[in-house]
Protein backbone atom coordinates (compact mmCIF):
# COMPACT_ATOMS: atom_id res chain seq x y z
CA UNK A 1 0.00 0.00 0.00
CA UNK A 2 1.17 3.44 -1.02
CA UNK A 3 1.15 6.23 0.80
CA UNK A 4 0.69 9.72 -0.82
CA UNK A 5 1.33 13.62 1.00
CA UNK A 6 -0.03 16.36 -0.28
CA UNK A 7 1.53 19.45 0.51
CA UNK A 8 -0.40 22.56 1.07
CA UNK A 9 0.25 25.83 0.13
CA UNK A 10 -0.55 29.06 1.90
CA UNK A 11 -2.97 30.98 -0.36
CA UNK A 12 -2.60 34.05 1.20
CA UNK A 13 -0.33 36.09 3.74
CA UNK A 14 -1.79 38.28 6.61
CA UNK A 15 0.41 41.16 4.68
CA UNK A 16 -1.35 40.62 1.40
CA UNK A 17 -4.90 40.62 3.54
CA UNK A 18 -4.21 43.83 5.31
CA UNK A 19 -3.39 45.37 1.89
CA UNK A 20 -6.21 43.92 -0.21
CA UNK A 21 -8.39 45.25 2.85
CA UNK A 22 -6.45 48.63 2.34
CA UNK A 23 -6.82 48.62 -0.88
CA UNK A 24 -10.98 48.28 -0.13
CA UNK A 25 -10.54 50.99 2.24
CA UNK A 26 -8.47 53.34 0.00
CA UNK A 27 -11.04 53.52 -2.87
CA UNK A 28 -14.30 53.90 0.18
CA UNK A 29 -11.91 56.70 1.08
CA UNK A 30 -12.53 58.17 -2.78
CA UNK A 31 -15.99 57.54 -2.59
CA UNK A 32 -16.19 59.66 0.62
CA UNK A 33 -14.05 62.54 -1.40
CA UNK A 34 -17.09 61.81 -4.35
CA UNK A 35 -19.64 62.90 -2.27
CA UNK A 36 -20.62 67.27 -1.88
CA UNK A 37 -20.83 68.19 1.70
CA UNK A 38 -24.43 68.43 2.07
CA UNK A 39 -25.83 65.44 0.47
CA UNK A 40 -23.49 62.73 1.85
CA UNK A 41 -24.53 64.09 5.27
CA UNK A 42 -28.41 63.94 4.18
CA UNK A 43 -28.99 62.25 1.20
CA UNK A 44 -30.73 58.59 0.94
CA UNK A 45 -32.57 56.13 -0.90
CA UNK A 46 -35.44 54.07 0.14
CA UNK A 47 -34.75 54.75 3.53
CA UNK A 48 -31.00 53.97 3.82
CA UNK A 49 -28.75 56.19 5.85
CA UNK A 50 -27.08 58.80 4.51
CA UNK A 51 -23.33 57.48 3.73
CA UNK A 52 -22.04 59.68 6.57
CA UNK A 53 -23.78 57.34 8.97
CA UNK A 54 -22.34 54.27 6.44
CA UNK A 55 -19.18 55.74 6.89
CA UNK A 56 -19.24 56.39 10.50
CA UNK A 57 -20.14 52.62 10.82
CA UNK A 58 -17.42 51.41 9.09
CA UNK A 59 -14.51 54.20 10.89
CA UNK A 60 -16.49 52.60 14.51
CA UNK A 61 -15.47 48.91 13.21
CA UNK A 62 -11.87 48.33 11.89
CA UNK A 63 -9.87 49.73 14.28
CA UNK A 64 -11.59 48.97 17.48
CA UNK A 65 -12.75 45.09 16.52
CA UNK A 66 -8.40 44.47 15.61
CA UNK A 67 -7.87 46.25 18.89
CA UNK A 68 -10.32 43.92 20.96
CA UNK A 69 -8.75 40.60 18.83
CA UNK A 70 -5.43 41.55 19.63
CA UNK A 71 -5.89 42.53 23.91
CA UNK A 72 -9.08 40.02 23.96
CA UNK A 73 -11.59 42.20 24.82
CA UNK A 74 -14.91 41.63 23.40
CA UNK A 75 -16.48 44.91 24.64
CA UNK A 76 -19.87 45.14 22.57
CA UNK A 77 -19.89 47.39 19.53
CA UNK A 78 -20.53 51.22 19.71
CA UNK A 79 -20.49 53.59 17.09
CA UNK A 80 -21.58 56.30 19.03
CA UNK A 81 -18.09 57.94 20.29
CA UNK A 82 -18.00 59.63 16.85
CA UNK A 83 -20.08 62.09 15.22
CA UNK A 84 -18.80 64.07 12.59
CA UNK A 85 -19.44 67.71 11.04
CA UNK A 86 -17.97 68.00 8.20
CA UNK A 87 -16.48 65.96 5.33
CA UNK A 88 -12.83 66.44 6.59
CA UNK A 89 -13.72 65.01 9.57
CA UNK A 90 -14.51 61.65 8.21
CA UNK A 91 -11.61 61.86 6.12
CA UNK A 92 -9.15 62.74 9.19
CA UNK A 93 -10.96 60.14 11.49
CA UNK A 94 -10.85 57.00 8.29
CA UNK A 95 -6.96 58.32 7.95
CA UNK A 96 -6.46 57.77 11.92
CA UNK A 97 -8.11 54.73 11.71
CA UNK A 98 -6.29 53.51 8.50
CA UNK A 99 -3.09 53.98 10.96
CA UNK A 100 -4.94 52.15 14.06
CA UNK A 101 -5.59 48.75 11.67
CA UNK A 102 -1.98 48.75 10.40
CA UNK A 103 -0.85 48.67 14.30
CA UNK A 104 -3.61 46.03 15.51
CA UNK A 105 -3.24 43.63 12.50
CA UNK A 106 0.55 43.34 12.69
CA UNK A 107 0.28 41.96 16.36
CA UNK A 108 -2.22 39.60 15.65
CA UNK A 109 0.23 36.11 15.03
CA UNK A 110 -0.66 33.53 11.53
CA UNK A 111 -2.05 31.27 14.71
CA UNK A 112 -4.60 33.53 16.08
CA UNK A 113 -6.15 34.39 12.73
CA UNK A 114 -7.43 30.50 13.03
CA UNK A 115 -8.84 31.02 16.46
CA UNK A 116 -12.25 31.68 17.49
CA UNK A 117 -12.83 35.20 18.77
CA UNK A 118 -15.98 36.62 19.98
CA UNK A 119 -16.14 39.97 18.41
CA UNK A 120 -17.99 42.49 20.17
CA UNK A 121 -19.81 39.50 21.99
CA UNK A 122 -21.79 38.78 19.60
CA UNK A 123 -19.70 37.15 16.45
CA UNK A 124 -18.29 33.91 17.17
CA UNK A 125 -16.41 33.34 14.25
CA UNK A 126 -11.92 32.61 13.72
CA UNK A 127 -10.50 35.62 13.64
CA UNK A 128 -9.64 35.81 9.64
CA UNK A 129 -13.98 35.44 9.12
CA UNK A 130 -14.49 38.81 11.51
CA UNK A 131 -11.73 40.22 9.33
CA UNK A 132 -13.18 38.74 6.22
CA UNK A 133 -16.63 40.69 7.27
CA UNK A 134 -15.21 43.75 7.98
CA UNK A 135 -14.13 43.80 4.29
CA UNK A 136 -17.26 42.37 3.13
CA UNK A 137 -19.33 44.95 5.34
CA UNK A 138 -17.66 47.69 3.79
CA UNK A 139 -17.94 46.30 -0.07
CA UNK A 140 -21.94 46.43 1.22
CA UNK A 141 -21.90 49.78 2.17
CA UNK A 142 -19.61 51.19 -0.48
CA UNK A 143 -22.45 49.44 -3.36
CA UNK A 144 -24.84 51.75 -1.55
CA UNK A 145 -22.54 55.08 -1.35
CA UNK A 146 -22.15 53.94 -5.16
CA UNK A 147 -25.30 54.12 -5.94
CA UNK A 148 -26.02 57.35 -4.61
CA UNK A 149 -23.35 58.81 -5.99
CA UNK A 150 -25.13 57.49 -9.11
CA UNK A 151 -28.25 58.81 -8.49
CA UNK A 152 -26.80 62.20 -7.54
CA UNK A 153 -25.45 61.69 -11.32
CA UNK A 154 -21.57 61.91 -10.33
CA UNK A 155 -19.46 58.93 -11.40
CA UNK A 156 -18.25 57.26 -8.62
CA UNK A 157 -14.51 56.13 -8.89
CA UNK A 158 -13.65 52.79 -10.64
CA UNK A 159 -14.14 49.56 -8.32
CA UNK A 160 -11.07 47.70 -9.48
CA UNK A 161 -8.98 51.51 -8.34
CA UNK A 162 -8.30 50.20 -5.06
CA UNK A 163 -4.87 51.74 -5.07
Amino acid sequence: MTTTTTATKQFMTTEQLLKHWQGHRNLTRRVIEAFPEKELFEFSIGGMRPFAKLAVELISIGGVALKGIVEKNTEAYNEEGFIPKTKEDILKKWDEETEVINHYFGQISEERFQETFNLFGQYEFPVYENVLYFVDNEIHHRGQGYVYLRALGIEPPFFWERF
